[in-house]
């Protein structure tokens, strides 16, 4: 049996990390605020860890969900951070939504060690890790993958391995630049209809039947409709994913039009204080414009 542990017990952490325990693994877990882990280990089982150091010591696979760039890099590289005292051959799967930049550079600190770094971003939100349907874009190498592949597929319904390092995050980076236009396009359209006159909800009812179905108009539209924003991924979160994406475009002279637009409408959601809300809060600021 391979040790397992999990790092980072946010809101997508805590019930990936649950699924893999489910599975009939015991799960090592740690998380810099306590009491999420407790939490944690009341609902799920398991073994609570105070520290990286210790972490890294038993561990054979560690899954990251953290926040940002530094803080992979801060628990994976940095003094008493994981590369510290791994073993030999055992692996690192991140989870984070990270620039690529970020995946190559943990992937090659962790090859001088003998290593594997695997950069696997997410997509599905919340309700996806509840559900244990996630779709997960890896990259890296193959063997290393294909090891710990069916850990991921105990809280994914897809994972595929997208390439070499960094082609996971850059995948990623797709997903969101697709999903940033859905969104305000959902937004302008239920924002249509009712100043139009029609039933939202009849409205839906009809359209997502057709073409312009989509994921989000299936999971977010009804609560749009009812101005109800408190869930979900959060403003401050998709700032980040497409604020990774733009700079990653600006490198590769490709161009982010509509990304942009939306960008700049997501920074008058978060001057609404709106930095919390669920990116489908898109259509409130239409609704606040006369």
């Amino acid at each position: 049996m391979k040790v397992i542990a999990f790092i980072g017990l946010g809101v997508m952490g805590f019930h990936m990390a649950g699924h893999i325990q489910n599975s009939g693994n015991e799960v090592f877990v740690y998380n810099r605020t306590k009491s999420k882990a407790v939490n944690w280990q009341k609902r799920f089982g398991g073994k609570v860890l105070g520290s990286i150091s210790e972490v890294a010591e038993i561990s054979d696979i560690v899954f990251l969900c953290l926040g940002r760039d530094e803080d992979v890099r801060e628990v994976v590289a940095k003094e008493k951070g994981l590369l510290d005292s791994m073993k030999t051959n055992s692996i690192i799967v991140d989870h984070t939504t990270t620039s690529a930049d970020l995946a190559k550079e943990m992937f090659l600190f962790s090859k001088e060690k003998d290593i594997h770094f695997i950069d696997a971003p997410v997509s599905g939100g919340e309700v996806g890790a509840k559900k244990g349907i996630l779709t997960v874009m890896a990259g890296g190498e193959s063997p290393p993958y294909r090891e710990v592949e069916a850990f991921i597929m105990t809280y994914s319904k897809h994972s595929q391995l997208m390439g070499k390092t960094g082609s996971g995050q850059l995948t990623k980076m797709v997903n969101q630049i697709c999903l940033a236009g859905l969104i305000q396009a959902l937004a302008e359209g239920l924002n249509f209809s009712e100043r139009a006159g029609l039933n939202g909800l009849d409205v839906i009812n009809v359209i997502s039947k057709g073409a312009a179905q989509s994921w989000q108009m299936d999971n977010r539209a009804e609560s749009m409709l009812e101005d109800f924003y408190e869930h979900g991924f959060a403003v401050d979160l998709m700032r980040k994913d497409l604020g990774i994406a733009i700079k990653e475009a600006n490198k590769n002279n490709s161009y982010l039009e509509v990304v942009n637009i939306v960008d700049s409408f997501y920074e008058d959601i978060q001057k609404m204080d709106g930095g919390k809300w669920d990116t489908s809060s898109l259509l409130r600021r239409l609704r606040n414009k006369k």
